[in-house]
């Protein structure tokens, strides 16, 4: 599955990909706010998650901007399960690409896949030191649920107080079929 916005293209990694993807997330301040990374990053922790990418369950990509000619690996937007929830967005940024709207970009159009692909709602949530994120959740519409005690972050090595956001995308899904 791939997915096409004005500035970006959202693609299944490929294992062509894993030096630029270990540039790309391999910053502490990326891996810092993520749940399932470890701490530091290596070119063999890039090779085992693009290898393990088949079979996923969710639309799950990494973000290539278009500058100037070029298409650089960015980041990387998903929704898949986390723990007993089947739908949850997330997303993360190489540091050189944030503050361009880049995540409420490619958000969006990981929300409109999920949204033809039947999914109804969409869990996500961010840590509360890094309120840039919730920022983007809200920008993409979803709203705030709670806050629960602690997510483990393996690259902090501890559990995290988060911040949980839920999106339903029921009414998208009618939208999209009545612009059909």
């Amino acid at each position: 599955m791939f997915a096409r916005t004005e500035r970006l293209t959202l693609r299944p990694g490929w294992i062509e990909d894993a030096p630029a993807l270990h540039a790309a997330i391999g910053h502490e301040a990326v891996v810092r706010n993520l749940s399932r990374v470890p701490w530091p990053y290596t070119a063999a922790d890039a090779e085992a998650f693009i290898a393990a990418w088949q079979g996923d369950p969710g639309p799950l990509f990494l973000i290539f901007a278009h500058d100037g000619g070029r298409c650089d690996l960015i980041g990387g937007v998903g929704i898949g399960p986390l723990g007993d929830q089947p739908h949850v967005m997330g997303y993360w940024l190489t540091p050189s690409a944030w503050g361009c709207g880049y995540a409420v970009e490619a958000g969006r159009a990981v929300l409109d896949i999920a949204a033809t692909l039947r999914i109804e709602r969409v869990a996500a949530g961010h840590y509360v030191d890094n309120p840039a994120s919730g920022a983007v959740l809200r920008r993409l519409g979803f709203v705030a649920t709670g806050t629960r005690s602690a997510i483990h972050s393996r690259g902090r090595g501890v559990a995290v107080e988060t911040i949980d956001y839920a999106i339903d995308l029921t009414d998208r899904r009618h939208d999209r079929r009545r612009a059909a």
